[in-house]
């Protein structure tokens, strides 16, 4: 049997990872995946050599991905999460050269990620020139928020000229986990009212109103928001302009800065959860700092989510963060039982790797940890596509 027939190759292409799975979408079948870190920090010096490297993996493994690429006996489609589509798009999109130059175009708004997506896409292209690439956009669940939601109190005719709103990043997991939990709990996605927590190193929040997204954390780019691992999610505007009267900082300086030396990064030194927590455990005063920011800014959108929405039914906890830190998720919703949301310490103890309810049964809010899986999405939309 070919194991490639009818599958779709997603290609997650982050700021310093490839994520690569290949799949079927019906059955949701991983043939085979992996994840390629730390690029540009060691001997897989950028996205394409890690790409190349991904394609001779499969051949290795007897994988022929060129092999009646495009037909009913090979590879259906290469599904490619794009974090941000601007204005221009908002479904999945076959990508011709106009839309990998747009997607170059909007890396100045999201300048962690495009550019790896875009190189991703550039190098799918050469190496399986007859399968049809998709784009599927991190922005297209927060496309259609309320003008309430999406639109920032700055000049008007500026806004639209330049397409100034809020997009909302992390959406193919926010939809996915959101439709999930509410399978999770029995109940039709339209009924339920939940507020999703997609933690990683890049983290959000997002209200979700009967299936469809009301309110998200991130913004026109995926700087606004949650503390991250590098990036310091809410600041005062005006300390971007400090920044560059008051100590000479130029533009690209301040986006580094503010991108990449921010956030747990910028007050501990140290951005992976694992290591921070092991810095609290030494006494560092810094890490401990660093995390009780984290804690302070998502009780801060828990709260606001919970007042956009007019409570909750459901809370629910995913992506790397989400799944496997189980003292971030207690302290998150520590002392809101008040507001019917407890968590039961037996039920959220260690790494959570499947759908589980983490409240107790009888609690009015579910609390939920729900493991996402964008590529999944990714492949289905692509397929369909």
């Amino acid at each position: 049997m070919n194991a490639v027939a009818g599958a779709v190759l997603v290609l997650n292409s982050g700021s310093s990872s490839l994520k690569y799975q290949l799949l079927h979408p019906g059955s949701g079948e991983v043939v085979h995946g992996g994840l390629i870190e730390r690029i540009g920090e060691t001997e897989v010096p950028d996205h394409k050599t890690a790409l190349r490297r991904v394609f001779d993996e499969f051949t290795a493994r007897g994988l022929d991905l060129t092999d009646g690429a495009g037909t009913p006996e090979g590879l259906v489609a290469v599904g490619h999460r794009v974090v941000h589509g601007g204005r221009s798009f908002h479904s999945p999109t076959v990508i011709d050269d106009h839309v990998l130059a747009e997607i170059r175009r909007l890396s100045s708004l999201a300048p962690l990620h495009n550019p790896a997506n875009a190189q991703g896409i550039e190098v799918a292209r050469e190496l399986l020139p007859r399968v049809k690439q998709v784009a599927v956009f991190d922005t297209a669940f927060f496309f259609h928020l309320p003008a309430a939601a999406a639109t920032y109190a700055i000049d008007r005719e500026l806004a639209e000229k330049h397409a100034l709103r809020r997009y909302g990043f992390h959406g193919t997991s926010h939809e996915y986990v959101s439709r999930r939990a509410a399978e999770f709990l029995g109940r039709p996605t339209s009924e339920v009212n939940q507020i999703v927590l997609h933690l990683g190193n890049g983290a959000s929040a997002s209200a979700v109103r009967g299936g469809r997204a009301v309110d998200t954390s991130m913004g026109l780019t995926p700087l606004e928001g949650l503390v991250m691992g590098t990036r310091s999610g809410d600041i005062d505007p005006g300390l971007v302009l400090h920044l560059g009267r008051s100590l000479g900082m130029g533009i690209d300086e301040i986006d580094t800065f503010l991108n990449r030396r921010s956030g747990l990064k910028g007050i501990a030194g140290e951005n992976d959860f694992r290591a921070l927590g092991a810095l609290i455990e030494q006494g560092d005063e810094h890490a401990k700092l660093a995390y009780e920011v984290y804690i302070h800014r998502l009780r801060r959108y828990i709260g606001a989510y919970l007042v956009d929405l007019g409570g909750a039914d459901a809370i629910t906890f995913t992506a790397g963060v989400g799944e496997n830190a189980a003292h971030v998720r207690e302290d998150a919703l520590a002392g809101l039982e008040g507001f019917g949301i407890v968590v039961d310490p037996e039920r959220n103890a260690g790494r959570i790797s499947e759908p589980t309810r983490i409240s107790p049964d009888d609690a009015p809010v579910a609390v939920l940890v729900i493991p996402t899986n964008e590529e999944l999405a990714i492949a289905r939309e692509a397929a369909a596509l």
